[in-house]
């Protein structure tokens, strides 16, 4: 999940018949998850999502088999059976494939949807960790894999950090608004960039340690240490 509103603009336009959204055929798992934290998606954005999924498996794939660096969007398009347009109408950039999710829009919501006298630290706790179980039922090999490029590839990691401001002036709205104070307020803004940084270095550290951790349980210490601050160490 993590750390920014990747999901791409409607404005991305209407995919061609040609595209796999256009199909019928089982539920995608990663459109299961999105329905898990959320049931009410149009047929759109159904269609959207399975195409956008599709996508990203094929550029998983590809990069499981010759890197990162080596794959390139026409090999991806060719692998999804789309076309390089389609590719590009719904990822600008090939970090972008690796990075965008369906998720936090959804995240989004499901804030808005928690109890509004609930500290907002427990609202995150509760929706992250319930986005990241979802993650890991329906899709772990996927969510290991993007891990791990995150983690590894700098193109990625540095995309990443541009992402997340623009997933934290999102957050920025939904934590004011519990608040009542406003989007722009610096204490606003460091809790927000806080708590998605710290998330992002937990999935770094996850993915770092080869996946070996619990990954529930490192959002649940993440979580304990942004409320309670650095504990000290054994030898204090």
């Amino acid at each position: 999940m993590a750390a920014t509103s990747r999901t791409a603009p409607d404005s991305a336009g209407s995919p061609t018949s040609s595209d796999p959204d256009a199909s019928t055929g089982p539920v995608d798992p990663v459109v299961s998850v999105v329905e898990g934290l959320q049931p009410q998606l149009s047929l759109r954005e159904r269609k959207k999502i399975k195409t956008r999924t599709a996508i990203r498996r094929a550029t998983y794939r590809l990069v499981a088999e010759q890197g990162y660096e080596a794959t390139t969007v026409e090999q991806i398009a060719e692998a999804a059976e789309v076309s390089p347009s389609t590719v590009f109408r719904y990822f600008p950039t090939k970090e972008d494939i690796v990075l965008t999710d369906e998720f936090d829009p959804i995240l989004l919501r499901e804030m808005r949807a928690r109890p509004p006298a609930e500290p907002p630290l427990e609202s995150l706790r509760h929706v992250v960790t319930e986005a990241a179980r979802l993650s890991l039922a329906d899709d772990r090999e996927e969510t290991l894999l993007r891990t791990r490029l995150i983690a590894e590839v700098p193109a990625l990691r540095a995309r990443m950090m541009e992402s997340m401001a623009t997933t934290s002036r999102l957050l920025c709205e939904v934590l004011a608004e519990r608040a009542g104070r406003n989007a722009v307020d610096l204490e606003v803004r460091v809790f927000a960039m806080a708590v998605l940084g710290a998330l992002h270095e937990a999935s770094v550290y996850w993915a770092e340690r080869g996946h070996q951790d619990d990954l529930l349980d490192l959002i649940a210490r993440t979580m304990t240490t942004l409320h309670r601050g650095l504990p000290p160490g054994p030898a204090a």
